[in-house]
């Protein structure tokens, strides 16, 4: 298994483009699955689970062509469906949360499917009852085989209805899109989703010939269609990883401009920063953040200790929240992180906390982070990341750090960052790639 090697204390400077938003790119690519003729999606990130999922649809039958590094094409004209209920293919899927957004689509065009359980992050538990509780309402019969572990789904007439989602599921909700563009009759979700990824799906879909109406709000009508054409689709900037650069510019930089950021599809990403007294300035479609020799945690109206907590959109993504946990460590103040969707993604604090950062970990889902102002640096530490996410916190940590810190288990991060070792060290990083 690969590492990192991280020499801490080198600052970053300069510009760099964020790559295409990876959970963008799982939907919209499984969403080729929904026509015979080619769909053409650019801005795809080169990563190791957006690849993973374009092996899977080879494994299917889909034709990919790959224009460029980040160009394809999709014509799935020729599925082998009977490959859905194959031994590799339960074993692909097993390490591939990605896997279900394949579900909406092959049920929505070819009236069954089936799913092994999906593997990604550890993180506590991702439950997929909106997923099914959605298709059985659209007219779906499933069942569980519990001796391979698959989830079997048949629905040769899907037929609209008005559903209310249990939870605003991002997956979930792009599910029953792709399943419901080419049922009989009006689909109506309320609840749903409505995240900048959700709105790209919408228009891609729409384009080609889907009929969605109410995109980015959480009310979407859907009037199904007799089918869908080919289409051409630009990726978004993926916001994850513009916040990560914030944090990593605030932490270590003296002065870092993030390109092309799509800035009014960052929500209120950049506004949670600030709140920990980070300043930002925004360039017209880009980012710049200055060096921050100190950024003070903003307090409540009233006094009270900062808290800053997920929500579905246009709330705060639970996916930043590692990446604002570390960087509150040295920010001048106190604040409560509350992870409200996931019960163990706290629990990579504990590595922090080896490394000098004052955290009390309340519960599985709250911990207070008591900044150190950069009057006690966090010292080089030995680790491994349990998920992207915490992945990518432990790394601004380790080069913020004295010393040489190490990052095991970065297979987790290359799921979700393109290149990121060599792309940090243009901006003077000292990170190396290692194989154990």
């Amino acid at each position: 298994m690969e590492a990192f090697c991280i020499e801490g204390g080198h600052k970053l400077k300069g510009s760099i483009q964020p790559q295409g938003a990876k959970n963008e790119a799982l939907e919209v690519i499984c969403a080729t699955l929904l026509t015979s003729d080619v769909v053409r999606i650019s801005n795809v990130p080169d990563i190791l689970d957006v690849n993973n999922l374009i092996k899977l649809l080879k494994d299917v039958g889909v034709k990919v062509s790959r224009i460029s590094r980040h160009e394809y094409e999709f014509q799935a004209d020729d599925i082998n469906l009977d490959f859905l209920d194959s031994a590799e293919f339960v074993r692909k899927c097993a390490q591939l949360r990605g896997s279900v957004l394949m579900i909406g689509p092959l049920l929505g065009r070819f009236g069954k499917a089936a799913v092994a359980k999906p593997g990604g992050d550890k993180i506590g538990r991702r439950r997929l009852d909106t997923h099914f509780l959605g298709f059985k309402q659209l007219g779906a019969r499933f069942v569980h085989d519990e001796e391979r572990d698959l989830y079997l789904l048949e629905g040769r007439q899907l037929r609209g209805k008005y559903m209310l989602l249990d939870e605003a599921s991002v997956t979930g909700t792009a599910n029953i899109i792709m399943a419901a563009v080419m049922a009989k009759g009006t689909t109506t979700i309320y609840n749903a989703a409505c995240e900048p990824y959700i709105q790209q799906l919408c228009h891609l879909l729409n384009a080609m010939g889907a009929n969605i109406s109410g995109i980015a709000s959480n009310l979407l009508t859907i009037v199904g269609v007799d089918g869908l054409h080919g289409a051409s689709h630009c990726i978004l900037p993926d916001m994850i990883e513009v916040g990560s650069f914030i944090g990593m510019a605030a932490m270590v930089g003296e002065g870092v401009r993030i390109e092309d950021c799509s800035v009014r599809n960052l929500g209120i990403i950049p506004d949670a920063f600030r709140r920990l007294g980070v300043r930002i300035q925004q360039q017209g479609d880009s980012l710049f953040i200055p060096e921050q020799k100190h950024y003070e945690i903003e307090s409540f109206l009233d006094g009270t200790i900062m808290t800053i907590a997920d929500a579905p959109w246009p709330g705060l993504t639970p996916d930043l929240l590692s990446v604002l946990l570390v960087v509150a460590t040295q920010a001048r103040g106190s604040v409560l992180i509350h992870q409200k969707m996931f019960e163990s993604r706290l629990f990579f604090v504990d590595k922090l906390i080896d490394m000098r950062a004052q955290i009390i970990l309340c519960d599985p889902h709250r911990a207070v982070v008591v900044g150190h102002d950069h009057k006690i640096r966090l010292r080089a530490g030995r680790m491994t990341s349990p998920d992207i996410r915490a992945g990518i916190a432990l790394l601004i940590a380790a080069m913020s750090a004295d010393g040489t810190s190490r990052i095991e288990n970065i297979a987790q991060i290359d799921r979700g960052y393109e290149d990121i070792e060599k792309r940090l060290n243009k901006l003077g990083a000292k990170i190396s790639r290692v194989d154990d």
